[in-house]
């Protein structure tokens, strides 16, 4: 079956949310609202308490610092965190989604997939391999956009011979929202997906992406998938990444999308509207281009979800300077969202908390750099003046948020055939030491973005 892009709105008019039938699920039913509501009360209440334990400890410091420094220092330290590690908590407890749906094959879309692709001879020719094995039963058409490789790229691309491939060749590296743009341009299928030219498809997985989006509610514009890392057995900086994503990102993903709204459909295996995609002017020219494309998309009232069963294996950053130069990428992208869709602060819904959570990141990763690191280093000496004992407010929280997600996601992982990998030596250094490698890399990369210095289509 072929839907094209102006046949869209009839086709999604007539999606139906599964019928509910038994008395006790009703009984025990709660509306996304009030989930909401209950667990921002609960995580406030956790904050107020919290904030009753360190009052001793903000008073100690006034005397040095001055009241307001003091409550600087303390909010972004341990307050906020600790409220926000509560909201996860609660709202992952509280997290019942609906299952997603199993559609015939003749009621699947076509699809059309992007690939953008700079200087990737070592891994373009096993993402279209995983292609390949989806066996998705309606057209899909991949087209691979040669971003001005300058290695063997090209050459890779004409060694294979696939009937849905196609590929544009750009002389030029034009950067990767150029790159995505020019492959919109030729996309003819209703839904369009993007996968980074360095992941990876597990089984299934864009058959799960887009019944996930045929189920969700009918505003749904884009779905994201589950990105995991693909190559964490290589050293302990990938090692340390594998946790990041398959705790960290995944347990914020489930939240937003909880609450109907995920800030960032990634470009490394996402899905959209293509009609939407058009509307919203494509990928803009930023650092951060899939963020500012999301936001834009939230902007105009649309939902954006997620697939936690939709995977991809994808290469994480190898080295120390990658990796730091990654996180100043996706801060500076932080940046750039600001400065083009602030209006997201004042939006009437329930994602937009997240919008305002997201305008404490720079505050709290400052502190975090300014003010728990040296603290941390004096702690050492035995002065516990920024780092004490009641730093330990963050710890039951942080412990109960990587418990969480451990759990669910061994649960979706033993669904699908799959093990979670022993790495306990990757938890240790993404438990003890994530936070002081991360946090300096972002600051950088948000004065980076105020500054206006060079950007770059770097590490993903």
């Amino acid at each position: 079956m072929s839907i094209h892009a102006q046949d869209w709105p009839k086709y999604t008019s007539s999606w139906r949310a599964p019928s509910v039938d038994s008395d006790a699920h009703r009984r025990h039913y709660l509306s996304v609202r009030y989930k909401f509501v209950l667990t921002l009360l609960l995580s406030l209440a956790w904050a107020v308490f919290s904030y009753s334990l360190a009052r001793r400890w903000i008073h100690d410091l006034s005397s040095m610092e001055g009241r307001a420094l003091a409550d600087l220092m303390i909010f972004g330290i341990a307050i906020l965190p600790g409220f926000m590690n509560a909201f996860l908590v609660v709202g992952l407890l509280l997290d019942r989604r609906p299952p997603r749906r199993h559609f015939a094959d003749s009621d699947l879309p076509s699809v059309t997939v992007l690939v953008a692709a700079y200087n990737e001879e070592e891994s373009i020719l096993s993402t279209l391999a995983s292609l390949d094995r989806q066996d998705y039963p309606s057209p899909v058409e991949v087209i691979v956009i040669n971003d001005g490789s300058t290695d063997g790229t090209m050459e890779r691309l004409r060694s294979v011979s696939y009937p849905w491939l196609h590929v544009i060749d750009l002389r030029c590296n034009g950067g990767k929202a150029n790159a995505l743009n020019v492959g919109l341009r030729h996309a003819t299928y209703p839904l369009t997906v993007t996968l980074d030219a360095d992941s990876y498809l597990y089984s299934e997985a864009l058959r799960r992406l887009v019944e996930r989006f045929l189920s969700d509610p009918p505003d749904t514009a884009a779905v994201a998938g589950a990105v995991l890392v693909r190559n964490s057995r290589l050293n302990l900086i990938t090692r340390m990444q594998e946790w990041d994503y398959f705790h960290g990102i995944a347990a914020v993903k489930r939240l937003q999308s909880l609450f109907q709204g995920t800030l960032v459909a990634q470009g490394a295996f996402s899905l959209y509207r293509t009609d939407v995609l058009r509307s919203v002017g494509g990928w803009p020219d930023s650092v951060g281009e899939d963020i500012v494309l999301t936001w834009a998309i939230l902007r105009r009232g649309y939902r954006v979800g997620y697939c936690e069963d939709a995977i991809t294996f994808t290469n994480a950053p190898t080295t120390f300077h990658q990796f730091i130069r990654q996180r100043q990428r996706w801060s500076r992208g932080l940046i750039e969202a600001f400065k083009t869709h602030g209006g997201l602060l004042f939006q009437r819904r329930m994602s937009t908390l997240f919008i305002w959570w997201n305008l404490l990141f720079p505050y709290m990763d400052l502190i975090y750099t300014l003010v728990f690191i040296p603290g941390l280093l004096l702690a050492c000496f035995g002065i516990y003046w920024l780092a004490g004992p009641m730093t330990l407010l963050v710890l039951p929280m942080a412990f109960l948020v990587n418990y969480l997600m451990y759990v669910i996601q061994s649960r979706m992982f033993r669904a699908q055939g799959l093990q979670v990998r022993h790495n306990a030596m990757g938890l240790v250094i993404y438990t003890l030491f994530y936070g002081i490698v991360l946090q300096p890399g972002c600051v950088m990369g948000y004065f980076a973005e105020l500054l206006k210095l060079r950007k770059r289509w770097g590490t993903k």
